[in-house]
């Protein structure tokens, strides 16, 4: 019987935020996979064990979640003022799907630490000590991320005392900022809110009308008020994720937003962007139990968002998400917004599953037009194991 052999890729595993994933310098993929197509999405697929049936990943490094079956492709930038270009792929748990329509922001504290032991940024960029300054590319998106990455001794500094709720165990803050943050999507003309509005009334077949505010800021996000379809703000996963009828219900919001945002141009297509737009839940802020068992009281945070990711409740927040939701925040008006309080504000701290995470960002009106020049959050990041992942070389 004819067998096919593996061929080795160079890759390194690492966890950025509350996410995981595969990293690949551009230069070290097979020459048919330093392309996008066909080629490129077939390998991260078996790399990452997609499509599965089981739907448990068993033979990839995927981890059966949307935040463990990721990819990430980088290379030196060929952007002015830039150091490395940074490519996320979303690869589909049961489907032969990658992704390519927006960016993750856990990933994203990954990226810097990454570039710099991979080669990829300049030496000079590079403090012996300290923090290494890393102006990062999204290509995804056509932004710029810059992250602060410590230095010890010439070396990523990984370990540390920072805490993330939704990673058990603490490393060394990143510092993330997501400059001009307004996603440019197509469909969307660029705007922040590519309706025009703050707040919608969004036609959903079974719910009715319900308040909708749809920004493009990180991510596109679609966010709803939990009373209105029924939540308090305050679940966990096992509340939705094992409801059919609830993620259903989600899943038709997400297309009929995503259609009202520009970016699909009919209700079909929606299944083919699974990655893009988010849709989330807010409610004003409550007592609850996150699902490590911590206690989280009203007084620490200023409000609750729950967040679906490929289909289903995510255990934390996605970081892009996070940019959105503290975007919103700082927008008078927004759902977002008005479930923090309402008002003027320059940062947020909210609720999620797992925890607390606080965002910061500044917006600016002119000419009637929002804006905001910048997001900052902190995240942490470390790798895994290092070396090859091997593939059957069809």
């Amino acid at each position: 019987m004819a067998h096919l052999p593996q061929i080795k890729v160079p890759a390194t595993y690492m966890r950025g935020g509350t996410s995981k994933g595969v990293f690949f310098r551009l230069q070290d993929l097979p020459e048919a996979a330093q392309q996008p197509g066909a080629a490129r999405d077939a390998l991260l697929l078996r790399v990452i064990g997609s499509p599965d049936p089981y739907g448990k990943q068993i033979d990839g490094m995927g981890g059966a979640t949307s935040s463990t079956s990721k990819t990430v492709i980088l290379s030196k930038s060929s952007k002015p003022d830039h150091d490395v270009d940074y490519l996320f792929g979303q690869v589909a748990i049961d489907k032969a799907f990658v992704d390519w329509s927006g960016n993750c922001g856990n990933l994203s504290a990954a990226v810097g630490a990454f570039a710099i032991s991979a080669g990829l940024v300049d030496a000079e960029r590079t403090p012996q000590n300290g923090i290494a300054t890393i102006r990062i590319w999204q290509a995804n998106i056509s932004k710029t991320i810059i992250a602060h990455v410590p230095m010890t001794d010439g070396a990523v500094q990984e370990t540390g005392d920072f805490e993330l709720d939704g990673v058990t165990f603490p490393a060394a803050e990143v510092q993330l900022e997501f400059m001009d943050p307004a996603a440019d999507e197509e469909g969307a003309g660029g705007s922040m809110f590519p309706t025009g509005n703050l707040v919608d009334d969004l036609d959903v077949p079974g719910l009715g009308t319900l308040k909708a505010t749809m920004i493009n800021a990180g991510i596109p996000t679609i966010f709803i008020n939990a009373e209105a379809i029924g939540y308090t703000g305050t679940e966990l996963q096992d509340a939705i994720n094992g409801d059919a009828k609830a993620l259903d219900m989600f899943e038709t919001i997400r297309a009929h937003g995503a259609l009202r945002m520009g970016l699909i141009k009919d209700l079909s297509e929606a299944a083919q962007r699974q990655h893009t737009p988010k849709v989330a839940f807010v409610a004003r802020a409550a007592d609850y139990t996150s699902s490590s068992g911590k206690q989280v009281q009203v007084a620490d945070i200023d409000l609750l968002v729950r967040a679906l990711s490929m289909g289903k409740l995510h255990h934390a927040m996605m970081g892009t998400a996070a940019v959105a939701i503290g975007t919103a925040a700082a927008i008078p008006g927004t759902l977002v917004n008005l479930a923090a309080g309402g008002g003027a504000r320059t940062a947020v701290r909210f609720g999620h599953p797992s925890g607390t995470l606080r965002v910061g960002a500044e917006a600016t009106q002119v000419n009637g037009e929002w804006s905001v020049t910048k997001a900052i959050m902190s995240r942490s990041a470390r790798v895994l194991m290092e070396g090859w992942v091997r593939v059957p070389s069809n």
